[in-house]
């Protein structure tokens, strides 16, 4: 039995998540769901937007299903915190278009530092972050990119950096990148600018395998994928280290539309499936994502992000009528 934290969180996270166990539970494997808290209603009762319990039963799990939170300027994001917490210094993102061939590519995204450290400081009349890019962190997601590339028989890396107005820290990063990229000389590695990369992905996707790429950059790409596919609610995402993960929706909590039963639980689902490859089950996610692809390709059910006036609920009956 696999011991699994859930942390709903708020807004939709709630919506997304409750779908998703159910699916699960249709699966061959046994979980032991413990539900833990994080995020704005939880800030409202304990003071603490990620109260200890919560980070202590993620690091004792199996893994942990994170749903969505609702940012709070006077705390530190509870999703970067868990990630620091809990070493996970890997953040995949894959980018599928079920009806566009040319659109399949997975962004690699360095989860540990950059502008992303909590490394910031209020002098007044101006405030300073610092962004830290090390060659220890650089070469590790860079090892990750070739060897993920690898594992799923893709051809090429990119990474996606601005060496040339920060030539130091993402000197750094691009130079980590060559030198891995000579333990894989089977796969093609090239590198584009930041901003000439978010041209190529609207332009000509269909030239990207793997992308990998600092923490910053790597958020902003991946939002830029959803606009590929259509929508936020297709995009799932996995946070991995060593020895634990944590898998969660691209999208945010959306309190605009919280309560209403019309947010997309694709991108949770999809996570959840990504989750059973951590563990191992590949034929169980390979089934969850099967099933996923038949609903999206067939068009019947859409939610309103994806064009249509379909339920949460509706979405969800119809991926399990599917397994």
């Amino acid at each position: 039995m696999f011991k699994i934290t859930t942390i709903s969180g708020d807004g939709i996270g709630k919506e997304v998540m409750k779908p998703t166990l159910e699916i699960l539970e249709t699966t061959n494997a046994q979980f032991d769901f413990i539900e833990k808290e994080a995020g704005k209603e939880c800030y409202k009762k304990y003071g603490t937007n990620l109260p200890n319990e919560t980070i202590d039963s993620c690091k004792k799990s199996d893994s942990t299903l994170f749903g969505a939170v609702t940012s709070i300027p006077e705390q530190k994001s509870a999703i970067v915190t868990l990630r620091k917490e809990l070493d996970l210094y890997i953040n995949q993102r894959p980018i599928k278009s079920y009806t566009n061939p040319d659109i399949d590519f997975t962004i690699i995204r360095e989860n540990s530092e950059g502008l992303y450290s909590h490394l910031e400081e209020d002098y007044g009349d101006e405030s300073i972050a610092i962004r830290k890019i090390t060659y220890k962190a650089s070469k590790r997601i860079c090892d990750y990119a070739f060897s993920y590339a690898k594992k799923i028989g893709k051809e090429k890396v990119t990474a996606s950096h601005k060496a040339n107005v920060l030539p130091l820290t993402d000197g750094v990063f691009k130079k980590s990148f060559y030198e891995i990229s000579k333990k894989y000389p089977e796969i093609l590695a090239n590198d584009y600018y930041i901003d000439a990369m978010a041209m190529y992905l609207i332009t000509d996707p269909s030239q990207f395998d793997v992308i990998v790429t600092t923490n910053l950059f790597g958020d902003i790409l991946s939002d830029e994928g959803g606009g590929l596919l259509g929508s936020l609610g297709l995009i799932p995402s996995a946070n991995i280290g060593e020895k634990n993960g944590l898998f969660e929706p691209v999208h945010g909590s959306a309190p605009d539309i919280a309560g209403q039963n019309k947010a997309n639980p694709i991108a949770m689902i999809l996570s959840s499936s990504l989750m059973l490859e951590f563990l191992d089950m590949k034929k169980e996610a390979e089934k969850i994502q099967k099933a996923v692809e038949t609903v999206v390709t067939e068009g019947k059910i859409r939610t309103p992000d994806m064009g249509g006036s379909n339920t949460t609920h509706e979405m969800c009956n119809e991926i399990i009528k599917k397994l």
